[in-house]
């Protein structure tokens, strides 16, 4: 791709995504955004750690037990250590409502023949189900992989509600669906904290924290078959100090969902 066609001076949560992940993906802007995130929770990098661990970590269960296609939505950048490394030989497609985002995602993937990038918004989930890629590359009279993971943070409980039951209706039976919940105190919050909630709503992706139980309800119809906080999934409890929690009682939810 001709790197001409990015403007680099504007962030992209993508980007910014990846920089905090410590990629090499990513421009001054991003690393100015990722930054400046950082200096209002400065646990942010390795939350955002977590969630790419536990991506991993879901994706190799997941593979263990024979699923071989997967759909990630709101993917950012697919990198090294994302699902297609993970899964080798299954079909990935990943999705990223940024268009550039997108285009500079199939570049890395363009030796990667088993995998596909559209540029799609997941908040308009009928456009990513019903995108021709979705129907040519994966077979939806079997079993899924579907990826959320830490995309639930950017919808309203109303938005997420109709996503979740729409991808349950389109995935066949014994397709399973990996997330996170990032969760807070409901009754607690800081100057910083609401600092960092405008900086996504700037870059177009405003931030909602639910609480577990909100989590749980809002899962339905699909069955929850695990659900548990991040640092256990990886058996890292102590990787997350009373500090990084910010004041908020900060705690981030690894699920997996079953049809």
């Amino acid at each position: 791709m001709d790197t001409k066609t990015i403007d680099t001076t504007i962030p992209v949560p993508g980007r910014v995504y990846d920089y905090l992940l410590g990629g090499t993906h990513n421009y001054e802007a991003d690393r100015h955004a990722g930054e400046y995130m950082a200096s209002l929770l400065p646990s942010i990098k390795k939350w955002v750690r977590l969630l790419r661990s536990f991506l991993q970590e879901a994706t190799a269960l997941l593979a263990s037990e024979g699923y071989d296609q997967f759909l990630d939505l709101g993917s950012g950048l697919p990198t090294a250590d994302n699902i297609h490394a993970i899964a080798p030989n299954a079909r990935v497609i990943y999705t990223d409502y940024d268009a550039i985002t997108a285009a500079y995602g199939r570049e890395l993937l363009k030796d990667v023949p088993n995998t596909r990038f559209l540029a799609v918004d997941v908040r308009d989930i009928d456009a990513v189900l019903n995108a021709p890629e979705v129907a040519q590359f994966l077979d939806n009279s079997r079993p899924v992989v579907i990826g959320l993971n830490g995309m639930t943070c950017f919808f309203t409980e109303e938005q997420l509600q109709f996503v979740l039951q729409r991808l349950y209706d389109w995935a066949a039976p014994g397709s399973r669906l990996f997330s996170t919940f990032e969760t807070k105190n409901p009754n607690l919050t800081t100057p910083s904290l609401e600092q960092l909630l405008g900086v996504f709503a700037q870059m177009g992706s405003p931030y909602y924290f639910h609480t577990a139980e909100q989590a749980k309800k809002l899962a339905h119809p699909w069955q929850i078959k695990a659900f548990k906080p991040i640092t256990e999934w990886l058996n890292a409890p102590d990787v997350i100090t009373e500090e990084d929690r910010a004041g908020v009682e900060l705690e981030f939810y690894g699920v997996i969902l079953g049809k």
